[in-house]
């Protein structure tokens, strides 16, 4: 990739590379323009101001070995140096690796912390790893998790094993399945959730997530009994089918059994019980992990739960 760009806002014109074949617009600024608001870009997108080979593009348009793409000034940071993360968050998410190769990590990401900066945040798994491994110039996120969520959560050193990923992602070659704690005795019929999901504004600007039966995309999710602990909770196997935000907290609360410590979604009288055992989380745990890799192996991982939710569901135990 090549670029004209001084160091004062002015247009920029940049060449696409063959590794960046494929990747959305939106995606390629983001990772190109440092520091520079997320709305920001969004915003020149969505007025045309960002013009590919001369013509205006929509956000999703997907670049071409070859193309020109002219973006117009926009005031990035003067300091390329990124803001210096706390050492402890380093460490810890050094300590979260449970794989590393030449072209992939896989970490068991903890609750709380969110993958990516924005809204308000400075930094997240993305920007804490670019600090880790500097000189892996090409780390991208290879999917999301909720910031409370935890579990096993892939990050792309390479562009060839994200593009190889994605493609798993795309054609049901990747199993991920979450733990989740919910309301209520979960009956064993409930085996698979079935409902579109579309997504809406609340008044304070939050966006939510719902079953929207008429305009909502198709989103499914499997469902297995854990263990139960009374008719109070039971543990489940959520395996989404499809990759909808927030598509498993919304179809357990569908189902009638929303997740332990969910202030979107879920019931602050079950939350406040699970709290008082000590469990100050959302109990929704991306636990199990399998990839199929690009030299036709495939790649199983598990993820344990933390030390809260541990002793949280011991004390759960104790009393049936």
């Amino acid at each position: 990739m090549t670029t004209t760009a001084p160091s004062t806002p002015a247009v920029q014109l940049l060449e696409v590379s063959p590794e960046y074949a494929g990747q959305r617009i939106d995606n390629f600024l983001l990772a190109r323009l440092k520091g520079v608001p997320k709305t920001l870009i969004y915003r020149i997108l969505r007025k045309g101001e960002v013009r590919v080979n001369k013509g205006r593009i929509k956000p999703e348009y997907k670049l071409q070995a070859g193309d020109i793409v002219r973006v117009p000034p926009v005031r990035v940071p003067e300091c390329d140096e990124p803001v210096p993360l706390a050492q402890g968050l380093l460490q810890r998410l050094e300590a979260s690796i449970v794989y590393e190769d030449k072209a992939l990590i896989v970490i068991n990401k903890p609750a709380g912390i969110a993958v990516h900066g924005g809204s308000g945040l400075n930094y997240g798994v993305i920007e804490a790893f670019r600090q880790l491994r500097p000189d892996a110039k090409e780390l991208e996120l290879v999917h999301r998790l909720d910031r409370d969520t935890s579990g096993l959560l892939m990050i792309a050193k390479k562009r060839s094993m994200l593009r190889h990923l994605h493609a798993a992602l795309r054609g049901d070659g990747v199993d991920k399945r979450y733990m989740a704690l919910v309301r209520g005795n979960w009956a064993t019929s409930i085996k698979q959730v079935r409902a579109p999901l579309g997504k809406s504004n609340l008044r304070s600007g939050e966006r939510m997530v719902e079953v929207d039966e008429d305009e909502g995309k198709e989103s499914v999710t499997v469902f297995k009994v854990l263990r139960r602990f009374g008719d109070f909770a039971t543990m489940v196997e959520a395996k989404p089918i499809t990759g909808r935000t927030h598509q498993i907290r919304v179809h357990t609360l569908h189902a009638g059994h929303c997740i332990a410590g969910d202030t979107k979604y879920g019931d602050e009288g079950f939350s406040k019980e699970i709290r008082d055992l000590g469990g100050k989380r959302l109990f929704l745990h991306a636990y199990m992990l399998t990839v199929p890799l690009p030299d036709g192996g495939e790649l199983k991982l598990q993820a344990p739960v933390d030390e809260m939710w541990a002793k949280t569901v011991e004390r759960l135990s104790a009393p049936y």
